[in-house]
């Protein structure tokens, strides 16, 4: 018998937490802002690394407007690399809504980010029109208001210093030669895609290098070689793929922007990236747990700010090692006429980026919820895949690691490493965040229950 001790995220919130009005927003008005972030990603076609980092400062800001309603211990201010304390005069604190507050953090900080963060000067005028409907008086809106904008203000200064601002400045990637090298693949034969991403801060990590995956098989194309033997792999599940397999690759394809090709005509289909997709999940575990708000914001900042170091230190990988992706290598060694399932991303092959994220985000979410908490995955309905659904937050990421070998886009090892070196850092993550410093983090069966209670579980 072992007892694990499930760690939450409500920290001592006492008895004036949330001003006069507590949850007059909810988890689900949380994650329905969220989600309208991802709708205009989507629409964007935004990277997927760089939907990682956007999806980290809106959950970012969020948490820490939420952390000034008496739950400083909530705040990552001493966690994460030179993150800022936040500090708001107690009396703007006290004359705001923090349920509010919360929630049109949200807004402002993606109407200050994304490209198109312009359509969200609406949904945040709106949400305070629905707080005065709610009860908020118009002077508690508008302290609210000052109160994240203040916030805001001050997380700035952090957000432009991780180094995004430079990466135009950097000289324009050119593929290396080499048949063992990654090279531009069609439809589109783009170029290659964020090339420098390991210089963005890290939150957590101590640098892109921190975590390095296992070194890639050496490439080699004698049939008898280990590369070779990956190659016809790839080639061969491909060709024979069940009707299951290619479900499964379709439902995690997650291709911001796939080509696609009738004749001389080219068109785009938009799709969400695989951040979004594990955000997608955070949300939907958070409101069938019914977690509270201060909770679910807590839980959405550690996934994201998860996908977005472990981005960083694939991408440090992937331009490292420039490995050949199996289109170009099939196409001159095995069968020039061969086209792998799903499209090939336009960056090197190793590692597989949905099995570091997806295994990572996942170690994370298990240490949350648990084990064994099953749910249904209804991400990709809108795109037109039906809901999947999984015993845990473990499988969904084996699957969604395996799909790439169904999509025909990574070798084995990519797959495999990546697995590895996501579960690294999930690993490290959880330490840093949910179990450093003693923080005293309740998860709690009950709503009713005491904030400070922690439930154990006996486990056979």
């Amino acid at each position: 018998m072992r007892k694990y001790i499930f760690i939450a995220f409500v920290l001592f919130l006492g008895t004036t937490c949330f001003s006069q009005n507590s949850e007059i927003f909810s988890s689900k008005d949380y994650v329905s802002a969220l989600k309208k972030v991802t709708d205009v990603m989507v629409n964007d076609v935004t990277s997927p690394v760089a939907a990682a980092r956007y999806y980290a400062y809106v959950t970012l800001a969020s948490n820490e407007v939420m952390s000034l309603f008496q739950m400083p211990e909530q705040s990552f201010s001493k966690l994460l690399n030179g993150f800022p304390k936040v500090q708001v005069a107690d009396t703007l604190i006290t004359k705001s809504d923090a349920s509010l507050a919360s929630v049109y953090a949200v807004y402002k900080m993606a109407e200050k980010l994304l490209p198109s963060g312009y359509k969200f000067s609406t949904e945040g005028d709106s949400l305070m029109r629905v707080a005065i409907k709610k009860g908020i008086s118009k002077e508690q809106t508008e302290r609210t208001s000052q109160l994240v904008q203040l916030t805001i203000a001050q997380i700035t200064p952090y957000i432009r210093t991780d180094n995004f601002r430079k990466l135009s400045s950097f000289k324009k990637y050119t593929p290396l030669s080499g048949d063992g090298h990654w090279q531009p693949t069609g439809p589109g034969y783009m170029q290659a895609q964020e090339p420098n991403w390991n210089q963005i801060r890290p939150f957590l990590l101590d640098s892109a290098q921190q975590f390095k995956p296992i070194a890639p098989i050496v490439f080699d194309t004698v049939k008898t070689s280990p590369f070779y033997k990956q190659m016809d792999e790839v080639y061969s599940i491909v060709n024979k793929l069940t009707k299951k397999q290619k479900a499964i690759a379709s439902f995690w394809d997650c291709n911001p922007f796939a080509l696609q090709q009738i004749g001389h005509v080219e068109f785009g289909l938009k799709k969400i990236s695989p951040g979004g997709h594990w955000i997608g999940i955070t949300g939907n575990a958070c409101l069938k747990k019914e977690t509270s708000l201060e909770q679910t914001i807590f839980i959405h900042a550690t996934v994201a700010i998860t996908l977005t170091d472990a981005f960083i230190s694939c991408w440090d990988g992937k331009y490292k090692t420039n490995r050949v992706r199996p289109e170009t290598a099939i196409n001159k060694w095995i069968d020039n006429k061969w086209k792998p399932l799903l499209q090939t991303p336009p960056f090197p092959e190793y590692t597989s980026g949905h099995s570091v994220i997806s295994t990572a985000a996942a170690t994370v979410l298990t240490k949350i919820f648990g084990d064994n908490f099953s749910f249904t995955d209804a991400t990709e309905t809108e795109f037109g895949l039906p809901e999947r659904k999984f015993k845990s937050f473990l499988q969904a990421s084996q699957e969604a690691a395996i799909s790439r070998l169904y999509g025909g886009i990574h070798f084995r090892d990519a797959i495999d490493n990546g697995v590895l070196q996501g579960e690294q850092i999930g690993k490290y993550i959880v330490i840093k965040i949910l179990e450093s410093n003693n923080r005293n983090f309740t998860f709690m069966k009950d709503k009713k229950q005491h904030n400070n209670q922690i439930i154990s579980h006996n486990e056979m």
